[in-house]
């Protein structure tokens, strides 16, 4: 919206022109949407309190988390009407990317919205059924790959790029990209839901994400980089770093509420929507292996939980003394401000290894 306001004012001041470059309009992105955050985060944290959604907390987990009962949750309503509000004014909103990362945030947060509801309002633990949650979000990743493939004509859609190697990519075909932005996207949702347990820990790892991907997405972007570096080449890809700056403005000014001792909880509403737009931008940018890497923290804690499933239905044993993995450590004795900051550092270390994968190749 301001981009076309700066075209009009770029007639007569030249100052207007920065606006044209993706870098100027990524960092004012930044900055505003950590802005609205820091501004709206008392309202409407207020606003939640009166609606009465507050956290309930497991038993069965550490007893340090009791108190926790009660906090407002559903708070990843703050950062998705942070990144839509940023997005409107800084994007080139005649770039058919961003309207799709808009969909699918707006989207999958409405799956989390009502799931958050059931459990806060109706007091249903299990909120929406799994099965639900499952066909709406596979509902979801088929409209996400129509688009993909008819509309933008995303170019190497069926070819899955591997790191470290010059010219190694493996043809998937249509039906195998389908699975493939189905296993991501969804998966990539559901294990950042996962993460979200303790005060301060996913967000962190969202923006070392957001940042690593908007990377990969400037580099796609431009031609003469891609050539150079030996990444598929995705034209008009370099605007997702825009979007990429606001969801690290708005989960930065989110941690100012989230931090140890936490005033609100992103609730599903806000981890189910960043966790499917973080696999959606890799899926773009074709680099889902880089992914795996770059977001291993969520992968971890989302195979933590798996692995106790089956572990626990096959064995009769647990494997953890909790999952996610994160309660096992508190119950190891690591305190929570340790678990989180451990992880963060974590999330540092797979951030620099996947941006290694640029040039070692």
């Amino acid at each position: 919206m301001l981009l076309i306001l700066t075209h009009y004012l770029a007639r007569h001041v030249n100052g207007f022109r920065v606006f044209d470059y993706v870098t100027f309009r990524a960092l004012l992105a930044c900055l505003f949407s950590l802005l609205i955050s820091i501004v709206m985060g008392n309202k409407v944290i207020n606003w939640l309190i009166t609606l009465k959604v507050g956290q309930s907390v497991r038993e069965d987990g550490p007893e340090a988390h009791l108190v926790k009962t009660g906090t407002p949750t559903m708070g990843g309503v703050l950062i998705i009407l942070t990144i839509i509000i940023t997005n409107l004014l800084f994007s080139d909103l005649s770039n058919l990317f961003i309207w799709l990362l808009l969909f699918i945030l707006i989207a999958t947060g409405a799956i989390g919205f009502v799931d958050d509801y059931k459990k806060v309002v109706f007091k249903n633990s299990k909120g929406l059924s799994g099965t639900k949650k499952l066909f709406f979000q596979s509902l979801i990743v088929v409209i996400a790959v129509l688009f993909l493939i008819y509309f933008i004509k995303l170019p190497n859609t069926t070819m899955v790029v591997v790191p470290f190697f010059k010219s190694i990519a493996y043809p998937f075909g249509t039906l195998g990209f389908l699975i493939l932005t189905y296993l991501v996207i969804v998966g990539s949702s559901n294990a950042v839901n996962l993460t979200d347990g303790l005060d301060g820990l996913v967000s962190f790892p969202i923006i070392t994400a957001s940042i690593g991907l908007g990377i990969f997405a400037y580099v796609a972007g431009n031609k003469v980089f891609s050539s150079h570096l030996l990444l598929p080449h995705i034209p008009r890809a370099h605007e997702i770093v825009v979007f990429c700056g606001s969801m690290v403005g708005s989960c930065l000014g989110f941690l100012w509420f989230n931090a140890y001792p936490a005033r609100v909880f992103m609730g599903d509403v806000g981890a189910l929507a960043i966790g499917a737009v973080l696999g959606a931008i890799a899926i773009i940018v074709r680099q889902e292996i880089v992914f795996a890497v770059m977001g291993g923290l969520f992968l971890f804690e989302a195979v933590s939980v798996m692995l106790q499933v089956a572990s626990f239905k096959i064995r009769k044993k647990r494997i953890f003394l909790m999952a996610p993995v994160h309660h096992h450590f508190e119950l190891k004795g690591w305190k929570e401000n340790q678990v989180v900051v451990r992880f963060w550092i974590i999330s540092i270390i797979l951030l620099l290894l996947s941006l290694s994968t640029i040039k070692l190749r």
